[in-house]
């Protein structure tokens, strides 16, 4: 085993290559996160816990476990490694990244009352990040539809290319039923496509 700035390498081959091989717990984050985004948990999911096995304490490698679960069907198990992500690292520049995955995760558990609560938590924190004010979609499903109506146009006006790029057509990271209760708490909220 050889070590590049303090981290252990492993030689191994790589499509007939010889290479060397990052072990380190930050190193095998970035895969997880690289599958998630193209639409493949299956794979992101073995490969966070390889991150946590190396480096048990290692705010990213919760972070990708916790957002991996969230689009994965397990919102509950997700937030909890979420939290526990923002727990280790609360001081993240992309902080308000993770909160939002957290009013997310909330939100696909249909514990809309707490997705409400994280919505409103990013917003004062963050009142110009464009990607929660959808998740105020939860107070269509909650039945506040004013409220509701009041957010969406917010959602809207605040980030409406963002909002166009996540609600007009489904991410490959986006489950087709997580996709419509998205869209069907939206409606519920006054949207209309």
């Amino acid at each position: 085993m050889a070590e590049v700035d303090g981290r252990p390498q492993f030689a191994c081959k790589c499509d007939g290559q010889p290479r060397l091989t990052d072990t380190s717990g930050p190193s095998q984050c970035d895969k997880p996160m690289r599958a998630h985004e193209v639409g493949q948990p299956q794979r992101a999911h073995p490969r966070s816990g390889r991150a946590l096995t190396i480096s048990p304490n290692l705010a990213s490698a919760h972070r990708a476990l916790g957002t991996t679960l969230i689009f994965s069907g397990e919102p509950e198990q997700g937030l909890a490694a979420l939290q526990t992500s923002v727990r280790l690292d609360p001081r993240d520049p992309l902080l308000p990244w993770h909160l939002n995955r957290l009013a997310i995760g909330h939100y696909f558990a249909r514990d809309y009352e707490a997705a409400v609560d994280a919505a409103r938590r990013v917003i004062r924190l963050y009142p110009d990040f464009p990607l929660i004010y959808r998740w105020l979609a939860a107070l269509g499903q909650l039945g506040r539809v004013d409220e509701a109506h009041d957010a969406l146009n917010k959602a809207i006006a605040i980030g409406s290319g963002s909002f166009d790029m996540y609600v007009r057509e489904r991410v490959p990271w986006n489950r087709a039923e997580d996709y419509e209760h998205m869209l069907d708490g939206l409606r519920k909220s006054g949207w209309r496509e």
